[in-house]
C-alpha cells in the first residue's frame, strides 16, 4: 500500500496513457505531472510566485548539490526545505546518483557508494545510500528517491547487469535507512537498454520490502542517456509494461515536450527536466505554432504576442520583437520570461492531455499533438513573422511540381503546378475523402463477412482516403482487420502536405510520417495495416494483396491518360478475380463508366460531390452490388450513352470501336433491367 493513496481515475482507450491522482505531506498531486528542475533550492531565473502563476504544483530539488552547500545543518535549522525556500508544495529530492554519473572522471563507485570530490571545498566525500536518505529526511522532502547507479543506457549486457544489481543492493539499505520518516520513496528501475535487465529489475523493486513496507512508486532511470529517440519510447513502454498498475510512474529527466507526450501514450505518470527553463536562456520558446527561436531577425520587428494561446506574462505583456531585443541583449528578464513562458506550455500540456485521458479522447489529441510539437517556426506557414523573405515562406509552401493552394471557402489543398489540377478541390479534402469513398465502401459491414479487407487506395495524394479510413476506425473494436495498400509513384504531394500540417489537419497523426519514412504503419492494436507501394500503378498492383475496396482516385484522363485506359481497367478486373470488390472514383464521365463496363464491371451511381450531381461505383460481382443496395445505371442512361460523343475509352484505336460499343450493349446488367 503506497502512503501516497495513490487513486488510478482512467486509462485511456488505445493508448496506456493515465490520469491519477495522489496525496503528499505538502498537498494534492494530479498526473501526469512535469515537475520543473529547482536543483539548489531555486528554479533557475523564477520566482516562488512565478513558478505558482505558471501552474507548478511539485519542484524537484538536488540532494547532491544541497549536501554540498548549504548542507545538512541548514536545512535542519529551517525545518526543511519548504521553509527555506518559501514553497508551500509538494516537493521530490533527486538522490543524487545521476549528478554522481556525470562525473565520470572524478569519481569511484564501490559497494558503500560514491566517492567523489566536493566542487565547493575539494573534500573528499562518500555518499552512501544512507547518507542520501538522511539529507533527504533533512531536507524533509515529500518524495525521496533511493541512491541508484546510472549507466549509460548503450552499455553492454555485463556492465548494465552490474549496476542494476548495485542499484538494488542500495535500494534496499535506502528503504531501510527511511526508518519511521512518513516521507515517501521511489525505488529506480535500471537495466540501460536490455529487457531482460529491465525486467528483472522491475521484478526486485516490486518485490522489495523493509518492515512490510515496500517503495510507494517507481521511477524508470537510465534513459535519455546515450540512446536513440526511438529506442527511449520502446524502452518506456517495455518499463511501464512490468510496473504495477496502482503505483505513480516516473520517467526521470526527459524531456522534450514530444517526448512527454509520447511518454503519457506510452503509461508514464511523472516528469522532470531542465529543458523549459535551459532552452528558454538559450532564446528558445515551445508555442502552440511551433518551437520559436527568438534570436532570429524575423522576429526584430514582430509585433505579435509570443503564442497566441497563451495567457503567461511573457505573452500578454511583451512583443515578440522585445523578446528577441531582450534575448539578443542576453538580458535576465528575456530568461525570465522565455523560461516562465516554456514552464506555462508544459503545465498546459499536461493539463490538456489529462483532460483527454479523463474524456477519453486522448488518442486523437496524440495523434493531432505529436504533429503540432515536432514543428518549428520556420516549418509553420502560418507563422506571422515580420521581415519574412517572400521566396523562404514561398519554398515552404511548394515542392516538386506541387504546391499548397489555398481555397477561398477556408481549406487548404495540393495543386499539381504543370497541369494546374487540384487534389479535391470543390469540397474540404477530408470531407470528400469521407463521404465520396470511406462511407460507400461500407467497410463495417464487409468486415462482417471477411477477416481481413484489403483497400487498394489508388493515387496517394495527399493521404486524404487512406487517413479517412484510419480516423473512422482507429478508435473502434471490431474484429478482423483492415490493409489498406496505397499507390503513388510520386509522394511530393504527401511531403508537402506534411511540411505544412497545421493547414492539413488530417495529417496529425504518426501514421503518415511512418508511411513515408518506411512505407509502412501499423495500428497500435495491430489490426490496420496501411502499406504503400511507390511506382506506376499500370506495373505495380500486380504481387499486392487482392483487394476488396478500391478507392480510385488519380488525375484525370487529360493528365494522366494511361490509369483510365480499358487495358488496365481490364487487368484489374482479371486480378480482383475471386474477390467480391467494389470500386469508388470520383468521375461521372460517361467515357469512364463506359470503359468499366466494356471490362466487366457492374456500374452504378455514386454520391455526389461538389457539382456533380453523382459520382461512379462499379463492382466486379453484381451480387455484391445488389448486397450494398447501389443502383445501377440502367436503359435511360444506355440510352443516353448511345446519343453521346464519348461511348467509348480514349484510348481506342477506331478498329476497336465498334466491339466496344457492342460489349456494353450485351452487358449482364442492361440486359436485366
Amino acid at each position: 500500500m503506497s502512503r501516497l493513496n495513490f487513486k488510478l481515475e482512467a486509462t485511456s482507450p488505445g493508448s496506456r496513457a493515465r490520469a491519477a491522482t495522489f496525496t503528499t505531506l505538502h498537498g494534492e498531486v494530479q498526473t501526469p505531472i512535469f515537475m520543473p528542475v529547482g536543483t539548489q533550492a531555486t528554479v533557475k531565473n523564477q520566482t516562488v510566485e512565478s513558478l505558482k502563476t505558471a501552474g507548478s504544483n511539485v519542484l524537484l530539488a538536488n540532494t547532491y548539490h544541497l549536501l554540498l552547500r548549504p548542507g545538512p545543518e541548514v536545512m535542519r535549522k529551517f525545518g526543511g526545505i519548504h521553509k527555506f525556500m518559501n514553497w508551500d508544495r509538494p516537493v521530490l529530492t533527486d538522490s543524487g546518483g545521476f549528478q554522481i554519473f556525470s562525473l565520470s572522471h572524478s569519481r569511484e563507485m564501490n559497494e558503500k557508494g560514491a566517492r567523489f570530490l566536493s566542487y565547493v571545498d575539494n573534500r573528499p566525500i562518500l555518499l552512501t545510500p544512507e547518507l542520501s536518505i538522511d539529507m533527504q529526511k533533512a531536507i524533509n522532502s515529500d518524495i525521496m528517491m533511493v541512491l541508484d547507479q546510472c549507466i549509460e543506457s548503450n552499455a553492454n549486457h555485463k556492465d548494465a547487469k552490474l549496476a542494476m544489481e548495485l542499484t538494488h543492493r542500495w535500494a534496499k539499505r535506502s528503504l531501510e535507512a527511511r526508518g519511521d520518516s512518513l516521507q515517501s520513496i521511489f525505488g529506480i528501475v535500471q537495466g540501460a537498454c536490455h529487457e531482460d535487465l529491465r525486467k528483472q529489475s522491475a521484478d526486485v523493486l516490486i518485490n522489495l520490502r523493509v518492515n512490510g513496507e515496500g517503495f510507494d512508486g517507481l521511477a524508470i532511470g537510465g534513459l535519455a542517456v546515450g540512446e536513440t529517440k526511438n529506442e527511449r519510447e520502446d524502452f518506456t513502454a517495455i518499463a511501464t509494461g512490468m510496473l504495477p498498475e496502482n503505483l505513480p510512474r516516473y520517467l526521470m529527466g526527459v524531456g522534450t515536450p514530444i517526448d512527454i507526450l509520447e511518454a503519457v501514450h506510452r503509461g508514464v505518470d511523472m516528469f522532470d527536466c531542465i529543458l523549459p527553463n535551459q532552452y528558454g536562456q538559450r532564446g528558445v520558446a515551445f508555442t502552440s505554432l511551433g518551437k520559436f527561436q527568438m534570436r532570429r531577425t524575423v522576429y526584430k520587428f514582430a509585433e505579435e504576442k509570443l503564442d497566441p494561446a497563451c495567457d503567461c506574462l511573457a505573452c500578454t505583456n511583451y512583443s515578440r520583437a522585445y523578446l528577441h531585443h531582450l534575448i539578443k541583449t542576453d538580458e535576465p528578464l528575456g530568461w525570465h520570461l522565455l523560461s516562465l513562458h516554456n514552464i506555462t506550455f508544459y503545465h498546459r500540456l499536461m493539463s490538456d492531455m489529462r483532460s483527454h485521458i479523463l474524456n477519453n479522447t486522448f488518442l486523437d489529441f496524440y495523434n493531432r499533438k505529436r504533429i503540432e510539437l515536432d514543428m518549428t517556426d520556420e516549418e509553420n506557414p502560418h507563422v506571422p513573422m515580420a521581415a519574412v523573405k517572400p521566396h523562404k515562406r514561398e519554398k515552404r509552401l511548394q515542392l516538386g511540381d506541387y504546391e499548397v493552394h489555398d481555397s477561398d471557402r477556408g481549406f487548404s489543398s495540393i495543386r499539381q503546378k504543370s497541369s494546374g489540377e487540384v487534389m479535391h478541390s470543390i469540397n474540404p479534402p477530408q470531407e470528400e475523402a469521407r463521404n465520396l469513398y470511406l462511407l460507400p465502401s461500407r467497410i463495417d459491414e464487409r468486415l462482417n463477412d471477411i477477416n481481413e479487407v484489403v483497400i487498394w487506395d489508388v493515387g496517394l495524394g495527399a493521404a486524404h482516403n487512406s487517413m479517412a479510413v484510419i480516423h473512422e476506425f482507429l478508435d473502434k473494436d471490431f474484429s478482423g482487420k483492415i490493409r489498406i495498400v496505397s499507390f503513388e509513384n510520386d509522394t511530393d504531394p504527401l511531403k508537402l502536405a506534411l511540411r505544412n500540417a497545421p493547414v492539413f489537419p488530417h495529417l496529425h497523426h504518426a501514421a503518415p510520417v511512418e508511411l513515408i519514412k518506411h512505407n509502412k504503419w501499423i495500428s497500435p492494436k495491430g489490426n490496420i495495416e496501411w502499406e504503400l507501394i511507390q511506382g506506376d500503378f499500370s506495373h505495380t498492383f500486380e504481387g499486392s494483396p487482392k483487394p476488396h475496396v478500391i478507392f480510385f482516385d488519380p488525375f484525370s484522363m487529360q493528365t494522366n491518360t494511361e490509369l483510365w485506359s480499358e487495358v488496365l481497367f481490364s487487368k484489374i478486373f482479371e486480378y480482383c478475380r475471386g474477390n467480391e470488390v467494389q470500386l469508388l472514383n470520383y468521375s461521372a464521365s460517361t467515357a469512364v463508366r463506359a470503359t468499366l463496363l466494356a471490362v466487366g464491371f457492374n456500374v452504378g451511381y455514386g454520391p455526389a460531390t461538389g457539382p456533380k450531381s453523382t459520382t461512379t461505383v462499379a463492382f466486379n460481382e453484381a451480387s455484391l452490388a445488389h448486397k450494398l443496395g447501389a443502383t445501377l445505371l440502367g436503359q435511360e442512361w444506355l440510352s443516353r450513352w448511345e446519343k453521346s460523343d464519348a461511348k467509348v475509352a480514349r484510348t481506342l484505336s477506331k478498329s476497336d470501336e465498334k466491339e466496344f460499343e457492342e460489349k456494353i450493349r450485351r452487358h449482364s446488367q442492361f440486359l436485366d433491367t
